[in-house]
């Protein structure tokens, strides 16, 4: 229902990611000419892109879950987690979407250029996705009980997301960077992800396994910490909301 009343409805899980891919290959690619790994800049930006959306939608949408449907927790009641659990499953289909679009684009250069090496690490893809969904899930679940008691945060919320992007590898491979800028990419969990993903489609990226057990372990922890939170505060919740 979001694009209910929207003149291109759905078309804008298409249009968004294409707009943002754009704007990356202008911006960072071309004005800042940083590297793209080798790789034909769209099909770079856009693998990043395509999972940092599903990340950033769950943590947005659920972040507001709760005041959202306020109304309705004082008529029945219901495991108040289905609301940040639904928002990370039907988001999935979004995931999907965008998800044939950077498929189709790396279809196209791998039949147009020779830059491309596709390999094993495809097969990755699922659990690159669970664990990016267990990571959306736990951010919400904090997220969305923070919010439910402190009201501004919401204010703070979409800013942070969206800062929080360029401490991962969407903009810039993490094999141009360094020291200091390298260990701060690698402290976000959804680095290793898109360094997999990329890897995995395209054929360039750095791929470690004690990356992706970091990223796993540090969903897994996420979850935990959200659900302490979450149970603290569900026992003021429906007088708080």
């Amino acid at each position: 229902t979001i694009y209910k009343q929207s003149l291109l409805g759905p078309l804008w899980y298409l249009i968004q990611p294409v707009m943002y891919t754009v704007f990356l290959v202008f911006v960072f690619g071309e004005l800042a000419e940083l590297s793209a790994d080798g790789l034909p800049k769209p099909a770079f930006y856009l693998a990043g892109i395509t999972l940092w959306n599903y990340y950033s939608e769950c943590a947005k949408k659920t972040s507001q879950a709760f005041i959202a449907n306020a109304n309705i927790f004082g008529k029945v009641y219901f495991p108040r987690l289905i609301l940040p659990l639904s928002i990370v499953i039907s988001n999935l289909m979004r995931l999907g979407i965008q998800y044939m679009l950077f498929i189709g684009v790396m279809l196209f250069f791998l039949i147009t250029t020779d830059q491309l090496q596709p390999n094993i690490f495809i097969l990755f893809t699922p659990v690159i996705f669970l664990i990016l969904a267990l990571f959306g899930l736990g951010t919400g679940v904090i997220l969305s009980s923070l919010s439910a008691k402190y009201r501004d945060l919401r204010f703070a919320v979409e800013f942070g997301i969206q800062l929080l992007m360029y401490t991962t590898t969407v903009a810039y491979p993490l094999s141009m960077m360094e020291g200091n800028s390298r260990l701060l990419l690698l402290i976000n969990p959804i680095t290793p992800l898109i360094e997999t993903f990329r890897y995995g489609y395209l054929g360039a990226g750095v791929v470690e396994w004690t990356h992706l057990a970091y990223s796993l372990g540090a969903s897994l922890v996420l979850i935990f910490v959200g659900m302490l939170i979450f149970n603290r505060i569900e026992k003021t919740f429906v007088d708080t909301v």
